[in-house]
């Protein structure tokens, strides 16, 4: 059989389209040129962001949003490096990902031509599989091979490096199939060990968490917790995994934790987790559970094998993608629940008070209350609304506040990574146009991506964006509080005005500076998003004294400057 002869850029467009592609992200770079004018004549998408580094956050969030790897394209030296934040967080938060950088030419390698970077070695531990493609007659395999390692056991970025003589020579070659992801199964014998575990278990709890999950693998997983009447908390911004209202939900065990369910968690005497790593958040810097052998009987099931076992030695350790596991857990015939059926609903009254209105408000004293604007959008925002953020203090009102709807409603990243908030809001609107999307971003963190703002108007993309703005890197400063308190360094900001910002870059902006000013601010930014399709930005000043839901840098300060004393 003969086959047409292409350049090296159509024969990997082509295989993008026989692989599913119909987005791709990144920021254009000489380096990948003959791509670029493949992806012209093609059906694909072509998003162009304004930095690497949100181009590649906004392609882990397609994958998060979509299950599909996430396509990113960037150019040599400078955008590989930039866009290693966004490999990074998916490598952390098992995204599929496949990231092609354009590279020198094979005729300059190893002289340190202009802007070249070795990039296995700079990704070797960062990204699932790193691979340079030298011969224009690969291309079809290595791109097979790299939607197949992206999406196959626990999800993940690969890295091809496009030598840019590479694209522009000329093979004639077959295409490959479109690739299948494969995923190991439970054994009917580890069901049953579970199903045993569970009958002989006083306070088990689930804890689901990690990537790989699907609409049906959450409905099994739904269906298997009320079979079993079990108590059901999810990982570190996995919070999505179960709808947030439903009564087996009983909160999220990570930054922020509550005590009640923290003690929960330890005093559990088994632990069913599906598919979360158990990383230092997940367990309060592995305390929760002790390592290497936990006092709870542990049944870790997790879709890498080499994950398993690696810090935590589990009763019992099953390879399994999130769905195989989910079917046979939701088929399996339910347990005597008699001895911790009553506890669920104590569980959750816990989580409900834990929710209520903190005391640092309730004196009335703050003009601007961050619990009644969390409420406020759960009364006004639909209940599928996409929430997403970076890293940052800010974040906690929206993890211990807001009800996430059941997937896909939480995009934010497990690495800790800031920045991450306005990329991936606007690629989730992208992805689900018919959906809201609310951005929480705290105003140090938005303005290390927030030129994304343009690429939102530039492509119709009506998220609204809250910029939670009380002048400092607050997280930061809390921990400097702690432990050097009273001596301020590196941490005090100066802040444009964002809503004068949002609106030179073609963007709806207002600046909320009391709770009463939220609520009416909310619906006219989400109306401006619907009928315009242009994004909207609030940004809420606040006092910077009030760092998180349970404490104030004040307070903390002065614990410190006591403890200190104390010592002395």
């Amino acid at each position: 059989m003969t086959h047409p002869s292409r350049t090296g850029g159509q024969i990997l467009v082509d295989a993008l389209k026989i692989h599913g592609v119909d987005t791709a992200f990144g920021v254009p770079g000489e380096s990948y040129l003959d791509v670029l004018d493949a992806l012209h004549d093609s059906d694909i998408r072509f998003i162009i962001a304004r930095q690497e580094g949100g181009a590649a956050f906004m392609a882990d969030a397609y994958g998060k949003m979509t299950g599909k790897p996430g396509i990113c394209f960037v150019t040599r030296g400078p955008g590989a490096t930039n866009a290693s934040i966004g490999v990074h967080t998916a490598y952390q938060d098992s995204s599929p990902m496949i990231l092609f950088i354009g590279q020198v030419g094979n005729d300059f390698t190893d002289r340190e031509a202009f802007q070249e970077i070795d990039y296995r070695r700079m990704y070797g531990q960062m990204a699932k599989w790193v691979a340079q493609i030298d011969r224009a007659d690969r291309i079809p395999e290595y791109m097979a091979r790299a939607f197949q390692v992206a999406t196959s056991g626990r999800p993940g970025p690969v890295v091809l490096a496009l030598p840019e003589d590479m694209l522009t020579s000329v093979a004639a070659v077959a295409d490959t199939a479109r690739y299948q992801p494969v995923q190991a199964s439970p054994s009917a014998d580890q069901i049953d060990h579970v199903r045993t575990l569970l009958a002989g278990a006083k306070r088990p709890l689930v804890l689901l968490g990690g990537g790989g999950w699907n609409p049906q693998a959450c409905a099994d997983l739904r269906a298997f917790a009320e079979a079993n009447a079990l108590p059901v908390a999810c990982a570190f911004r996995f919070q999505d995994l179960l709808d947030n209202a439903h009564p087996n939900y009983v909160g999220d065990v990570g930054i922020g934790i509550n005590p009640k369910l923290a003690a929960r968690v330890r005093e559990a005497d088994v632990i069913l987790a599906i598919g979360p790593r158990l990383g230092e958040m997940t367990t309060s810097g592995y305390s929760l559970l002790e390592s290497p052998v936990p006092k709870q009987k542990l049944i870790h099931i997790h879709a890498d094998a080499e994950e398993l076992g690696s810090v935590y030695q589990a009763a019992l350790m099953i390879n399994s993608g999130m769905p195989q596991a989910c079917a046979m857990l939701a088929a399996m015939a339910p347990v005597d629940a008699g001895a911790w059926r009553a506890s669920v609903a104590e569980a959750k009254a816990e989580l409900l008070a834990y929710q209520q209105q903190p005391p640092i408000f309730k004196d009335g004293q703050a003009p601007l209350d961050l619990w009644q604007v969390v409420q406020q959008i759960r009364a006004i925002a639909p209940a599928d609304t996409i929430i997403t953020n970076g890293a940052g203090n800010y974040a906690t009102w929206a993890h211990r506040f807001h009800r996430y709807g059941g997937m896909r409603t939480q995009l934010a990243p497990t690495s800790g990574a800031m920045g991450y908030s306005v990329p991936s809001g606007v690629a989730a609107k992208i992805v689900a146009p018919e959906r809201t999307v609310i951005t929480f971003a705290g105003d140090g963190e938005y303005m290390m991506n927030g030129q994304e703002l343009a690429t939102a108007v530039q492509y119709k993309a009506g998220v609204v964006i809250l910029v939670f703005n009380n002048g400092m890197f607050g997280t930061i400063r809390m921990h400097q509080e702690r432990t050097y308190p009273g001596r301020v360094s590196g941490t005090v900001l100066h802040n444009p005005d964002f809503a004068a910002l949002a609106k030179a870059y073609g963007a709806h902006g207002e600046t909320v500076t009391e709770t009463a000013q939220f609520g009416p601010a909310l619906e006219r930014a989400l109306e401006h998003a619907r009928a315009k399709r242009l994004p909207a930005v609030i940004e809420l000043r606040y006092d910077g004294d009030l760092i998180t839901p349970g404490a104030t840098l004040s307070t903390i300060r002065a614990n410190a400057l006591a403890e200190r004393a104390a010592k002395t």
